[in-house]
């Protein structure tokens, strides 16, 4: 073996540190401020105003909801790729409107627990 090959393994091994530290370093940051009371308190007012909103838009928003369930059912993935691509999966939630829907308009679908939501904005974790 090589003194280049002995470098470079060295090397990688010090990035492959540097990242799992700084991943480290992240989650514990994020995990103190999800901890703070103020913070869950906040969490917990938005999920129920997402709750409400989800609710008094589900009269408009349903048949959007029954085309979802009915695509998925039948594998009709012309009516899935044509679905808005908002999600929060971390929440179990998937938009069910169409791709491109009116940005003056939130997000609308259910729950993992299949309760109606409706949402604003992105997240990390949409895909």
């Amino acid at each position: 073996m090589g003194e280049s090959s002995t470098t470079a393994r060295v090397a990688a091994a010090v990035e492959e540190h540097a990242r799992r530290r700084a991943r480290w370093e992240a989650e514990t940051a994020l995990a103190a401020v999800m901890a703070d009371p103020e913070v869950r308190r906040l969490g917990e007012e938005i999920e129920r105003a997402e709750a409400l909103l989800g609710e008094e838009l589900r009269h408009r928003f349903q048949p959007y909801r029954d085309r979802q369930d009915r695509a998925v059912r039948e594998a009709d993935l012309d009516a899935l790729t044509r679905t808005c691509p908002g999600k929060h999966g971390r929440w179990g939630r998937i938009c069910v409107l169409d791709t491109g829907h009116d940005s003056t308009a939130p997000h609308w679908g259910t729950t993992a627990e299949g309760h109606p939501v409706a949402w604003v904005g992105s997240a990390p974790d949409d895909d």
